[in-house]
């Protein structure tokens, strides 16, 4: 008995300092994650009041309008938001505009670029400390929320190019769904999951592109009436490898039977920018720290595993 306690008395030693030290560097990790969100969250502000001051010369109600709802949007609803202000203010001429304003807006814009970039590399930092496995079995966040990056494009010279996809939500017989998990190469270490899935081809239905993707993705040859939906539309705006995208995304729900998964038909920059597969349950896609996309995937999959009503219902 006294050798036990003697045991476990050396293990604490041992093991109680780096306890508490992960402990306190997760906890700063936090303060930085709320302190990044607080500045990125000002940067907005200014952007939204440099805007109001924009559309009131440019008399256009529109730009107004969208920088209120930006700044009133919940977070929840806020990179749908400052990505419609986005891309209303990548179409603004701005050269009707005084010298002085346009380069408030400008540095207003660039603002917000770095304090989103400051914002994710916190949120990077303590996603990566959270996914520890001793962190995580000795619940070392405590009741800390599960910080999460925050999405917008960047302003850009080009214009966003518009891109259709055709996702497929696939599902095993356990009610698991397939994701990869992946990078932007111009960010290699925020890493996230996605659906199978890509762009449509020219003069190539939705369905039809939901099908050819699945093969090459997964070596699977589904048939039209395999799928169901199309069940969600996602619209986002996001850059990838340096480029700007206006993204328009329709997901379909597919079950089978295959636990194999062959990704030898994959593209040169997926073979580049894919690290992995793996089968997720709904229960794992609620508890996970990683960042998932869609977002709410985890929230509304139950219901598409129930089945199909004929309605697309928005997704972020």
């Amino acid at each position: 008995m006294a050798s036990a306690f003697l045991v476990l008395l050396g293990l604490l030693v041992l093991v109680g300092p780096w306890v508490l030290g992960t402990a306190n560097r997760l906890d700063r990790l936090h303060v930085r994650t709320d302190a990044a969100w607080a500045a990125l969250d000002a940067a907005l502000a200014r952007r939204a009041v440099v805007t109001r001051a924009v559309a009131a010369v440019c008399d256009q109600a529109g730009l107004r309008a969208a920088a209120d709802r930006a700044e009133r949007a919940a977070r929840p609803d806020r990179e749908a938001a400052e990505n419609e202000l986005s891309g209303l203010l990548a179409d603004l001429d701005r050269s009707a505009l005084a010298p002085a304003l346009a380069a408030e807006l400008s540095d207003a814009e660039q603002r917000v670029v770095l304090a989103r970039r400051v914002h994710n590399d916190a949120v990077r930092d303590t996603l990566a400390l959270r996914r520890w496995r001793l962190v995580r079995w000795l619940r070392l966040a405590g009741t800390a929320p599960t910080p999460a990056y925050f999405e917008i494009a960047e302003p850009a010279a080009d214009v966003p190019t518009q891109r259709v996809s055709a996702r497929v939500v696939l599902v095993d017989g356990d009610d698991r769904v397939l994701l990869f998990e992946g990078f932007d190469p111009a960010r290699p270490d925020e890493l996230f999951w996605f659906t199978v899935g890509g762009g449509v081809e020219p003069a190539e239905d939705l369905r039809a592109a939901a099908l050819r993707e699945a093969h090459e993705e997964t070596g699977l040859r589904l048939v039209p009436d395999d799928l169901a939906g199309p069940v969600w539309k996602r619209q986002a705006v996001f850059r990838f490898d340096g480029l700007s995208y206006a993204a328009e995304e329709w997901f379909f729900v597919a079950r089978t039977t295959a636990a194999e998964v062959d990704t030898s038909r994959f593209n040169d920059l997926e073979r580049r920018t894919i690290l992995r597969h793996r089968w997720w349950s709904v229960a794992e896609l609620r508890a996970t720290d990683a960042t998932v996309y869609p977002v709410q995937l985890a929230e509304l999959l139950p219901d598409a595993l129930a089945g199909w009503d004929g309605t697309t219902r928005p997704v972020r």
